[in-house]
């Protein structure tokens, strides 16, 4: 049965059946492999994308029920101010170690910078408190969101 996603503004035909999760339509239907596996059930974060905006956990999410929202993946992250402003951050703070769980600290960033651009550093914590990180990289993560926010704060002045 063929399910029809719109994923970063492009309409695919994703042929699986409606209950197989976005995470496994994008990495093995699709072949876009920037989302990752971590623990298959919505607790660590590395298979975060955005559904409308919204950072979601896409192994927990089936192709079938994600209807009109278009979703939005790691592979177009840099395609917006705010993901090209973060990515830069992550490399200025040299954040990743491993790099496994970054696709999804980088889409829950996002969301969070595009629905409060300008957070406390305790609004970050919390809004990043679902994103595991196997090298502890946390402080790192926080300062780099912390400083694009500073950015777009003073831009807008």
């Amino acid at each position: 049965m063929a399910v029809t996603v719109k994923i970063n503004g492009e309409t695919r035909d994703i042929d699986a059946p409606e209950d197989m999760p976005l995470l496994w339509a994008l990495r093995q239907e699709l072949g876009m492999t920037g989302t990752k596996f971590g623990c298959g059930i919505g607790m660590c974060g590395a298979c975060t994308v955005h559904v409308d905006g919204q950072a979601t956990r896409s192994c927990a999410l089936p192709i079938g029920a994600i209807g009109d929202r278009e979703v939005s993946t790691i592979e177009s992250l840099g395609n917006t101010p705010v993901g090209q402003a973060l990515q830069q951050a992550w490399l200025d703070k040299d954040v990743m170690q491993c790099g496994y769980c970054q696709a999804g600290q980088l889409m829950t960033a996002t969301a969070l910078l595009n629905s409060n651009p300008n957070p406390s550093d305790e609004e970050i914590d919390n809004a990043m408190r679902g994103n595991i990180c196997r090298c502890a990289c946390y402080k790192r993560i926080q300062s780099a969101i912390a400083s694009v926010a500073r950015e777009e704060d003073t831009a807008n002045v």
